[in-house]
């Protein structure tokens, strides 16, 4: 609950003191001056003057001419009445010095130095950049907490609208790897029973990973590995290994430790796996090197074996949903090269862990 010093904008009242007294201390000159005249002298009509009449200026360009004419485009209705306003508050301030004189027992001159005729004078050098400072400091304040306020606002959504669309990025991609996986295994379950049933064991411990273990924003390295070999060895089942060079080098040692997103890797493989070659009057083959340097920095090096006139228009639809993941979990933290040539296709991915 708000404190009801806060709630009705009391401590405004301070502000304003001590904005002006910081004006007294630079004309007076020294804090014993400010002293005497506020507590040992007469009663500081002109102080309180300055400080109602700057404080109610502010307070109207604040909450009444910005939302009518500056939010709305307004800008040169609102100039005009910004310095309309800075002259009015400035013209009742002057009057203020008269009716301090008014209620004292000393004239004028004694008190300000100046003649009641040289009231311009006041009015221009005295009043009126007292005016404009305070009313400039104070819409600065207001103006600038406003833009912090929005601000915190916009990243907050621009944070909840980011996590949806992970999720929604990430949502795209388990029905990808679960619909070529299932296809894989109903191939196997008329050619080997017995292979079949092994791989479905697999299958389903991969889906328990893929369900209750990677619900969070990152996740151990070595754990996505793990999975990420649980994926190659099932979808090696469905290749002729006499047509088809496999090799996959992972330095499990170098990932120790590490976090990374869940799934960033996977479509990759995926993706090689799916459009590699299998032609047999051509070299196919399937290439990966995954490690960790010194620097934390993941290497992944993929190429395989690819027949660009048999690639369907839809493949590249799981790659540019992990580089948008990548962009968006990664910033500045990542590069991807993907090269396509005729009969291969590389891919070279870092990640500053």
């Amino acid at each position: 609950m708000q404190h009801w010093f806060f709630k009705y904008k009391l401590h405004h009242i301070p502000f304003w003191i001590t904005n002006h007294l910081a004006w007294m201390m630079i004309n007076v000159g020294s804090f014993e001056g400010v002293i005497n005249y506020l507590f040992k002298g007469e009663l500081p009509v002109k102080f309180i003057g300055y400080i109602i009449f700057q404080a109610a200026g502010a307070y109207f360009i604040l909450y009444y001419l910005i939302p009518k004419f500056l939010y709305v485009g307004k800008y040169r209705s609102y100039i005009l009445a910004v310095l309309l306003t800075v002259l009015v508050c400035t013209a009742f301030i002057t009057a203020g010095y008269f009716l301090n004189a008014y209620y004292s027992k000393l004239t004028f001159f004694e008190l300000f130095g100046k003649r009641p005729d040289q009231w311009f004078v006041i009015f221009s050098t005295a009043a009126l950049p007292s005016t404009v400072g305070s009313m400039t400091l104070a819409m600065s304040i207001k103006l600038g907490k406003n833009w912090l306020n929005a601000e915190r606002k916009r990243l907050t959504l621009e944070k909840a609208n980011l996590e949806t669309e992970l999720k929604y990025l990430k949502s795209q991609i388990n029905p990808h790897f679960l619909f070529n996986t299932i296809n894989s295994i109903f191939v196997l379950i008329h050619k080997n029973p017995d292979l079949a049933s092994e791989s479905l064991a697999s299958f389903s411990q991969m889906l328990r990973y893929q369900l209750y273990e990677c619900n969070d924003q990152e996740i151990l390295l070595s754990k996505d590995l793990q999975f990420l070999e649980n994926f190659i060895e099932l979808e090696t089942l469905r290749l002729n290994e006499n047509q088809t060079e496999l090799a996959f080098e992972v330095n499990h040692e170098s990932a120790a430790g590490h976090q990374i997103a869940p799934f960033i890797l996977l479509p990759f493989v995926e993706n090689a796996f799916k459009h590699v070659s299998k032609g047999k009057t051509q070299q196919n083959f399937i290439k990966l090197d995954l490690k960790v340097d010194t620097e934390k920095v993941l290497q992944l090096h993929l190429e395989n074996s690819h027949n660009a006139e048999k690639t369907d228009g839809n493949s590249g639809i799981g790659l540019k949903n992990v580089e948008r993941r990548l962009n968006l979990i990664y910033p500045n933290r990542h590069t991807l090269d993907i090269e396509r040539g005729v009969n291969f296709f590389k891919v070279t991915l870092t990640i500053h862990l």
